[in-house]
């Protein structure tokens, strides 16, 4: 089979038809019952961003093709899967651009790069999760190298169907909450789509097993490398993936995206001069950027990086949603505010528009929402200027970060007591369930408020003032001075539970504020 753009793009049309069909199914089932599923949405955002790449390329090469495709994956991609798949299309299509026909053997291929350029994209790789199913999928093409190419595609579906259902064996979070993962079963769809278009058969639905999805389990850490290091690489012929494993001996936070004449390399090592010989011997290197980490200094190429006179030397770029929110943030010093968070998560494209229009050397990025950190850090990797991302994975953490930002000092210097402060607050919401569950011993019916406090449920119940009572008295459990109560777009009535606290906690200082998120009628933060 030799695939021409016409095709190609006929087979993305399917896949994202496939999964837009399901994408309500996704988003409205996880293992948290809050209303944030948006794994369906950010998955297909981002395959839509591939779809409207291909809709404007006139590549007829099967390299331009691939190039063009990886590129609208990256740049769209939402959320920590649409990341991760965002890798995934990388890992493919450099495989598939590689090669004149597309046999079995090259499907296996392509998909054992895929689940390759996936587990790379993750620093601790977690089974149960979209990771697994990529790698199945590998496995099952792998052991068919010998049939048909529609016969592979078609073995895939139940192959991903049985390693969607094997996801809570591998992780305790989907285990307990009786789901299976989301990313994975969003994966799964996009494959059903492929195979459906690819062979013209028409593909069974998803077993009835597989309706219950849950979120994604991956997880980042601070890099506790020394040189933040930053360099373009251009030539001709350029290997990325030689570049890349040879660049995974020197650090962590690797990030090596780009085509044949060009690549943009983003690691964390104590060997800054070994990345850059790498790249010397690859090809010409150019728009190197070093942040020495610990002694708190920005280098370009050897020489300081000195901050203009007449603006900022470092800007923030903060991730929000909800008007009171958003002039919070501006008020103590935000430059951007990217409109975005729970369900409506920005792509990588969004986040680096707004990197790139500070009015500043060097940037902090504020996500607000642990599932936008994978896109801020893919955002960071591809920026111009040195980025810091501060994980802040709420909008009161990330309210908290920004009281100790000053704009004349660096993104290194502020990032360190920005990440202190956000290690240092306790945040807490109070919705309404989405379904029914048990969850850390806490039996929550759909509908009933739902309370939780650093991520973990810890009340549910009809009663507003006692599910939030209980949420504060769990953040309010160790020394505190102050607490801030943030109300959303239907504000709850408060003054019943103002007045609890006052009698309870006469000690800590209370701060209210209109927040105007949705879905959240009220945000808390202790510190």
């Amino acid at each position: 089979m030799t695939p021409d753009l016409d095709a190609v793009r006929g087979w993305v049309d399917a896949s994202l038809a496939s999964l837009e069909a399901s994408r309500q199914r996704i988003d409205d089932l996880n293992v948290y019952p809050v209303p944030d599923g948006d794994t369906g949405t950010n998955l297909t955002l981002t395959v839509r961003s591939l779809r409207d790449s291909l809709s404007e390329s006139e590549a007829e090469e099967r390299v331009a093709i691939a190039r063009d495709v990886t590129r609208g994956a990256l740049m769209g991609a939402r959320g920590n899967s649409g990341v991760i798949l965002s890798q995934i299309v990388r890992g493919a299509a450099e495989a598939l651009g590689e090669v004149e026909r597309i046999d079995a053997r090259t499907v296996a291929s392509a998909l054992r790069s895929a689940s390759a350029a996936a587990y790379r994209a993750v620093r601790r790789p977690v089974e149960g999760t979209m990771l697994s199913v990529i790698r199945e999928l590998a496995e099952e093409a792998e052991s068919r190298s010998g049939a048909e190419v529609r016969d592979v595609l078609l073995s895939l579906v139940p192959r991903g169907e049985a390693a969607v259902a094997r996801t809570p064996q591998q992780l305790d979070v989907l285990r307990e909450a009786g789901v299976v993962d989301a990313g994975g079963a969003g994966l799964l769809e996009l494959v059903r789509g492929l195979a459906a278009g690819a062979t013209g058969e028409e593909i069974p639905e998803a077993p009835a097993a597989l309706e219950a999805v849950g979120v994604d389990a991956i997880h980042q850490e601070q890099s506790l490398y020394r040189y933040c290091t930053v360099f373009l690489v251009e030539g001709e012929s350029l290997d990325r993936d030689a570049l890349e494993e040879e660049l995974e001996r020197l650090g962590d936070s690797l990030l090596v995206v780009g085509d044949a004449t060009a690549l943009k390399v983003h690691v964390h090592t104590d060997d800054p001069g070994k990345a850059l010989s790498l790249g010397t011997a690859a090809g010409t290197i150019d728009r190197v950027e070093i942040a020495n980490v610990h002694e708190q200094a920005q280098r370009r190429e050897g020489r300081l990086l000195v901050a203009l006179a007449d603006r900022p030397r470092t800007g923030v770029v903060a991730v929000v949603v909800g008007d009171g929110n958003r002039r919070l943030f501006q008020s103590l010093g935000a430059a951007k505010i990217v409109e975005g968070g729970q369900t409506m998560n920005p792509s990588t494209a969004d986040l680096l528009a707004a990197i790139e229009s500070v009015d500043g050397d060097e940037v902090l990025l504020l996500p607000n929402n642990s599932n936008v950190i994978l896109a801020a850090e893919q955002a960071a990797g591809l920026a111009s200027k040195p980025v810091e991302v501060i994980a802040a994975d709420s909008i009161p953490a990330g309210l908290a970060a920004m009281v100790p930002f000053d704009t004349e000092r660096s993104a290194v210097e502020n990032a360190a007591e920005m990440r202190e402060a956000v290690e240092a607050v306790s945040t807490g919401e109070v919705t309404v369930a989405s379904r029914d569950v048990e969850m850390n011993g806490v039996a929550i019916r759909k509908g009933a408020w739902l309370g939780l406090a650093d991520g973990e449920a810890v009340a549910g119940g009809d009663d507003f003032d006692e599910v939030a009572g209980a949420v504060v008295e769990r953040l309010l459990a160790g020394p505190r001075g102050v607490l801030t109560l943030l109300t959303g777009d239907e504000q709850p009535q408060l003054d019943a539970l103002l007045e609890r606290i006052a009698k309870r906690h006469p000690e800590v200082e209370l701060d209210v504020q209109a927040g105007g998120q949705p879905h959240y009628p009220l945000l808390l933060s202790a510190e």
